[in-house]
């Protein structure tokens, strides 16, 4: 997924996920609600201690998204990957797990892009978590997310990502999975909203 001569109106959510591909290198802090740094995540999807570091792999071909994330410092060493396609000029993910809200790809302008809930529903009260991504300069990118848990926001978290690699179409070497191997598994998906089906 590495054509570079798709192009996209400026501003659109897939000139943003263009814009975004390639393998970053995010180094994650955790906070309070009121700012106050936390040194533990137990209540997150994937719980662990903070600061930590990720790579992120990102390949976007105009119509198909696969991304994966690989823990790499501060946290047990897993890759979870999400996968989506363009409908209707919106990102839509493929399904988080049984029960579970649509997530959705949406603009906020040149270069921000938020991954969001369609409807707010029984299953955002579960576990909600928006991302927030502001690309901040060439090569450097912000993520931001509120975590809700049981429709209460419970902390927030602040990746702040540089592109290590133009293409992620294959494994970075400071993948601590080895070099050889697929970059994407199979989308993850989650039982926690599954007593709602």
């Amino acid at each position: 997924m590495s054509d570079t001569s798709i192009s996209f109106p400026s501003g659109s959510v897939a000139d943003s996920l263009m814009q975004l591909r390639g393998v970053w290198h995010d180094r994650v802090e955790l906070f309070e609600l009121n700012g106050q740094p936390l040194a533990d995540d137990p209540k997150a999807g994937s719980p662990g201690e903070s600061p930590f570091e990720n790579l992120v792999y990102i390949d976007f071909d105009g119509s198909t998204l696969q991304l994966t994330n690989v823990h790499l410092h501060g946290r047990n060493n897993t890759a979870k990957t999400f996968t989506g396609h363009m409908r209707d000029e919106l990102l839509v993910f493929d399904s988080l797990g049984p029960g579970a809200y649509e997530n959705v790809g949406v603009s906020g302008g040149p270069g921000v892009i938020t991954f969001t809930t369609r409807t707010l529903s029984a299953a955002t009260d579960v576990y909600f978590e928006p991302d927030f991504i502001i690309i901040t300069g060439a090569g450097r990118r912000t993520r931001h997310t509120v975590l809700y848990r049981d429709g209460i926001p419970i902390r927030t978290l602040t990746a702040r990502g540089e592109r290590i690699a133009a293409c992620g179409d294959r494994r970075h070497e400071l993948d601590p999975r080895g070099k050889v191997g697929p970059v994407h598994g199979e989308a993850f998906q989650s039982s926690i909203w599954a007593h709602l089906v």
